[in-house]
């Protein structure tokens, strides 16, 4: 591998020294030639701190083969990861080159990118794809956490306001999602780079803190673990035991969740007792050397050794009462299950070439996530998709048994209505009550570990909303929505049915406009609403389709109304000037505008129908105009210095004595104004008419608009027009 740039050799052989250590084999020329393809494909890129780009994809690729080590493609792909997004190399050209493998992952891995959104809905689907790409190859989710940790330890190099939204994005997706893929240290370092650009004052405080109190926590370690290190000598036991700082966001949670200041939460740090030993048992003997020297503390002990967590995460947690009476949290486990602790899946699981797992829990793992994501296909499903999934991505875990034994896993809180759709979803959907430990109790019971349950089920029993407010899992969620929704859609089809029976016996038509239009007129929803209150008897169609009846009837007569107003103003103004003429040329106005006196209009030459006066303004015009612009003139209404028109208002508010006069007086006492007519109507407190009146133009008719608004009362005045 001869590198002309001393820094590239110098980078390459800390990374194949890297693989060397962590991969029973490596393929040297793969990873020498996918090294020097990156080189080559980011020579022109830098990042925001002003290193070259490769520098970004060695750290990735560093990453994998030290902290999440799979194998040399996962690195090689690692090595590529944004060569298809950020350059002009194809999948097809890696395929080539890399092989399938390596191709499939960095395209997995490009698709993904910016799709972990927080809250963003329009996210979902993609959600859903980059999850069952991992189902397909967990390598490409590797990768993008290796991604995702180096673009967080060189956050510093963005804007504020990204450091956030990315910092966000960490802290709700990236951490809870690799604490569900087993990788410890992947959380807890996202968790604290995340908190250190969300909330840096905390941040800074809680690391002088604990930074000022290194020597006297080492001093502690080592008094409490000195008689445990006698005793396991006694025992022949091979061991490490170390002490940690527990990381800052985990503090932090602990401040705001028991409301305490950092002075008073005194399980800061934690013992871990790591034993080289394949014998399980080994970790109970050392618990019991440990509950001999210090006292334990009563439900602080979980045995994850008997029962795993689902990330195959096995360790004793047990907290005791230390010297001078602190509490100390300490962690018994073996090598290799620390190992699993640390990296997760990938320390015990290698990708074969079958594409199928050797590991029962990853298996289940990810077909919990498949079951997630292939279930949710309607949008209103969707809606709390990506919501639930973070919630399942945070809960702890109980462990509860079946009549027979049988164990299984729930998130903390769970009920009996989500054991009960653990089993089978038919034991959920009629299950009525069950019994814990062999006492009745409530569906909406919260579950500890331990219990054992027994679904009482009936036939007559089914599904409600109510459910939905006790229900945790999404397993659960999704099958209550699913029958709520149908039988939802079996009340509106019910109420669809009774709606068309109606129409075709009082021989009424309405198209679906029509019937959106009604139903919004109503205070409806939306469709569905209104067929469901049909269906359920809360509406009486009568009494709607006469209403409906009436304001069509209303609506006529207002048309009428203003044609009548329209012809009368027209003929008072003295009609319409065409080339400075009354007489002599056959003109008519435009249905589509209805201009009247006052109004800026233009004339359209017609075949066989004259002129068609237009008003300026008109919508059509425009269409007309592009193609026809040699066929229209100049028309006016007639103007001299006592010329009038005739202008109509139309004026709503709410009803109250003396209204009329004060209208009135508004109009007539600005210019002598006269009034042709007035029409006024009351209902229900309020009141709606129309005005007709005499003025000069449309600034005189303005100034007597701004007039009536400024009536207590009056709520809209607006010229009176057909459209």
């Amino acid at each position: 591998m001869n590198f002309s740039n001393p820094k590239y050799k110098k980078m390459f052989d800390r990374l194949l020294g890297a693989c060397h250590q962590n991969f029973p084999s490596i393929d040297e020329k793969l990873l020498a030639k996918g090294f020097e393809f990156a080189i080559e494909a980011h020579k022109n890129d830098r990042r925001a701190s002003g290193d070259e780009y490769i520098t970004h994809p060695f750290e990735v690729a560093l990453i994998v083969a030290q902290e999440i080590p799979l194998d040399d493609v996962t690195v090689v792909s690692a090595l590529l990861h944004d060569t298809i997004e950020d350059t002009e190399i194809s999948v097809e050209l890696l395929q080539k080159e890399f092989g399938k493998e390596v191709a499939e992952i960095v395209d997995g891995v490009t698709k993904i990118s910016g799709i972990f959104k927080g809250h963003e809905i329009t996210q979902a689907e993609n959600f859903r794809k980059l999850l069952l790409s991992m189902v397909k190859d967990v390598r490409v989710i590797l990768v993008k956490f290796a991604d995702r940790l180096h673009n967080m330890r060189t956050l510093e190099h963005l804007h504020p306001e990204k450091q956030r939204r990315i910092a966000q994005e960490t802290l709700e997706i990236y951490a809870p999602f690799s604490h569900r893929f087993g990788l410890a240290q992947f959380k807890w370092e996202l968790e604290d780079l995340a908190f250190k650009y969300l909330n840096k004052v905390a941040y800074d405080e809680i690391s002088n803190k604990i930074s000022a109190k290194r020597n006297e926590r080492e001093s502690f370690i080592k008094k409490f673990a000195d008689p445990i290190s006698k005793k396991l000598d006694e025992y022949k036991l091979k061991y490490e035991i170390s002490g940690r700082a527990k990381h800052l966001y985990s503090i932090y949670r602990k401040m705001v969740r028991r409301n305490k200041p950092f002075e008073e939460i005194y399980d800061l740090f934690a013992i871990r007792i790591i034993l080289d030993t394949s014998d399980k048992n080994d970790c109970y003997t050392t618990l019991g050397i440990v509950n001999q020297m210090y006292p334990p503390v009563a439900d602080r002990f979980k045995d994850y050794v008997s029962i795993p967590k689902t990330n195959n995460y096995q360790s004793i947690h047990t907290t005791v009462v230390g010297p001078d009476g602190k509490l100390v949290e300490v962690q018994i486990r073996t090598r290799n299950m620390h190992e699993i602790a640390e990296r997760g899946f990938a320390a015990h699981w290698r990708y074969k070439e079958s594409k199928t797992t050797s590991d029962k829990d990853l298996e289940n793992w990810v077909n919990w996530v498949r079951d997630i994501f292939e279930s949710a296909t309607k949008d209103e499903e969707k809606k709390d998709l990506i919501e639930n999934f973070k919630l399942n991505l945070y809960q702890d875990e109980i462990y509860v048994f079946t009549p027979k034994g049988d164990l299984k896993r729930l998130p903390i809180n769970s009920t009996p209505v989500d054991f009960a759709f653990e089993i089978h979803s038919k034991v959920g959907h009629h299950c009525i009550g069950a019994k814990v430990n062999g006492k009745i109790v409530p569906l909406d019971t919260r579950l500890h570990s331990g219990d054992q349950l027994e679904i009482i089920i009936s036939k007559n029993q089914h599904p409600n909303k109510n459910w939905l407010k006790f229900a945790v899992t999404h397993k659960a969620k999704n099958a209550i929505r699913k029958y709520i929704n149908k039988e939802e859609e079996e009340i509106v089809n019910a109420g669809k049915e009774l709606w068309e029976k109606k129409l075709k016996k009082l021989k009424l038509s309405f198209n679906m406009e029509d019937i959106i239009r009604l139903a919004v007129s109503l205070k409806f929803e939306g469709t569905k609403h209104f067929f469901k209150s049909i269906a359920q008897g809360k509406l009486d169609l009568d009494d709607v389709l006469a209403t409906t009846k009436e304001k069509e009837k209303k609506e006529k007569v207002s048309v009428l109304e203003f044609d009548s107003f329209a012809s009368s103003a027209r003929n008072t103004a003295g009609g319409i000037l065409v080339d400075g003429k009354i007489d002599g040329i056959l003109y008519s106005y435009a249905k589509c505008c209805n201009p009247i006196p006052g109004d800026p209009v233009i004339g359209f030459v017609t075949i066989g129908e004259g002129v068609k006066v237009h008003r300026k303004s008109c919508n059509n015009l425009s269409m007309i105009q592009e193609k026809n612009e040699s066929k229209f003139i100049t028309v006016q209404w007639p103007e001299n210095e006592s010329s009038l028109f005739v202008a109509g208002l139309k004026i709503v508010g709410k009803d109250s004595p003396g209204i009329l006069n004060d209208i009135s007086h508004a109009i007539v006492s600005y210019q002598n104004t006269n009034i042709k007519s007035v029409n006024i109507s009351t209902a229900d407190s309020s009141f709606d008419g129309s005005v007709t009146l005499y003025v000069h133009n449309i600034g005189h008719l303005e100034r007597i608009i701004e007039r009536l608004k400024k009536i207590k009362g009056v709520i809209s005045v607006e010229r009176f027009e057909s459209f």
